[in-house]
């Protein structure tokens, strides 16, 4: 049984450095372009946060999370909300704060 979840974890993580792979470059992207398309933004953060376990991934996920803060603050605050329901009911990684009290 052991065993099993031994592997179970390996397989998770071994998917989770292969999602790094592949939404880095496409998150540097599109902070590196100051793309303001939302959808596209948005469509690619929808792919990450299953990934958000992996401290990599929520790094970089919260960066994206920030830049499109800047473009579309109701849209950040629900890709934050989303991230606290999935992986953070108790709010150590995205904190409340004035904005999201704001809008």
């Amino acid at each position: 049984m052991t065993e099993e979840i031994t592997k179970i974890l390996e397989n998770r993580n071994r998917l989770a450095q292969q999602a790094i792979e592949q939404y880095e470059p496409l998150a540097n992207n599109i902070i590196a372009s100051q793309s303001k398309d939302v959808n596209h933004i948005c469509y690619t953060m929808d792919f990450m946060l299953d990934f958000c376990f992996d401290e990599q991934m929520l790094q970089l996920y919260r960066r994206l999370c920030r830049y499109l803060l800047d473009i579309d603050q109701q849209s950040a605050v629900n890709y934050m909300n989303a991230y606290r329901e999935m992986w953070d009911e108790e709010g150590k990684q995205f904190r409340k704060n004035k904005m999201e009290e704001k809008i």
